[in-house]
């Protein structure tokens, strides 16, 4: 098939052509790795902020209960703590005890008794942008003595305001290594078919990839072999732990749009350096390293950096960044920019937004028997309310 492995080694990455109207190359099926996709819609990962003590509850149940029966064809947990220090805020999800693996369990449990769809979970250390308040409270630091350590690989705090992080040494790289693993084996046995590694966004990984974050001098420091050291132990760690038959996937910063910052040929280097790790799909993502950074967001800007790292590497990737206009999103597949993509605010916006995109782009009914009805041609009159949902590219 066009996702599979076995056809990109041998001929490269492929291009497909549309064809609107009778098949939609965003809602054929896909292999990543050893796992089988219905179609190559992603709900992404997206933090809710809304766990108590690093529990699933109430929240999430509703929350991913509605994105598991609304037509994607995988659904990404949001970034969830593989250490207490690790959260962003005090209302992050954890996996690093028991009762937390239980209530994802459950949670887990519930989402499948709903649908058939894969569910994945992405894990996190969030560095030296851990211990701040909710969006909703401003985002910014705790205060003093409400907040908890701060880790970093240097001792350069995100912001102004931020507080200064603990330069981690030997010890405390090999227990956040462990901590990794650790996740993994509780996110194995709570029943989640993938798992997505944090290396974006500034948080601790990442920051260890940065040479704006990662001033080392040691043998986790300087040049990007060196920078490297650190996520790709946890990613070997990760998946010596994470069973062959179940993907692996990483989501990076196509660079860090500021002068001094990792540049776009090193990602390059670290998506071949992750495939070599046993990592099956990585997510060409984007997100501050650093205060004040300012990212030149428009729909689909990041794609022409995901179909080089695809081209180049081999891997498959994913792709996001505001592909939230349906043709846009079949494009990004069709021109071979990617081979599936993700999407958070359009979901967060409408749960649904899978089950229009097929109508739109003509990839037949994802409607579950329960929401059978609101398929536009039932209503009426069916035909206005198609000619409405089919918004230009």
């Amino acid at each position: 098939m066009w996702g599979g492995r076995a056809h990109r080694r041998m001929h490269g990455p492929p291009v497909l052509k549309p064809c609107w109207g009778a098949m939609s190359i965003l809602f054929s099926p896909l292999r990543i790795g050893p796992m089988m996709l219905d179609n190559r819609v992603f709900v992404s990962p997206m933090c809710q902020y809304s766990a108590r003590g690093g529990l699933a509850g109430d929240w999430h149940w509703q929350h991913y209960g509605s994105l598991a029966v609304g037509g994607a064809g995988a659904l990404t947990l949001e970034a969830t703590a593989v250490a207490p220090e690790g959260r962003i805020t005090a209302g992050c999800l954890g996996l690093y005890d028991p009762r937390q693996e239980a209530a994802l369990a459950a949670l887990v449990a519930h989402l499948k008794r709903l649908a058939s769809i894969p569910i994945g979970i992405q894990l996190s250390h969030a560095g030296r942008k851990a211990a701040c308040r909710t969006p909703w409270d401003g985002g910014g630091a705790l205060s003093i003595g409400t907040g908890w350590p701060v880790l970093g690989p240097s001792a350069l705090p995100f912001g102004a305001e931020r507080p200064l992080p603990v330069e981690m040494n030997e010890a405390d790289i090999e227990r956040v290594t462990e901590a990794f693993a650790g996740s993994a084996r509780r996110a194995l046995r709570a029943g989640l078919d993938y798992l997505e590694l944090h290396l974006a966004h500034g948080y601790l990984l990442a920051s260890f990839l940065s040479p704006l974050a990662n001033r080392r001098t040691d043998a986790y420091g300087g040049a990007l072999a060196n920078r490297l050291r650190f996520p790709l132990a946890v990613a070997a760690a990760v998946r010596a732990v994470w069973p062959a038959h179940k993907a692996l996937g990483a989501r990076i910063d196509a660079h860090e749009w500021i002068e001094g910052g990792r540049p776009f040929s090193e990602t390059l280097e670290v998506c071949a350096a992750l495939r070599g790790a046993g990592v099956d799909f990585v997510c060409i993502s984007s997100g501050a390293v650093a205060e004040g950074v300012r990212i030149p967001a428009a729909p689909g800007y990041l794609l022409g950096y995901a179909g080089r790292v695809r081209r180049k590497t081999g891997m498959p990737v994913r792709a996001v960044g505001m592909l939230h206009r349906p043709r846009m999103a079949e494009r990004a597949v069709a021109d071979g920019d990617a081979d599936c993509v993700a999407l958070g605010r359009s979901f967060l916006f409408d749960p649904r937004w899978a089950m229009k995109a097929a109508h739109v782009l003509g990839a037949g009914d994802l409607f579950s028997r329960q929401f059978q009805l609101a398929g536009p041609a039932r209503w009426h009159p069916g035909r206005a309310l198609a000619a409405a949902l089919n918004e230009p590219a």
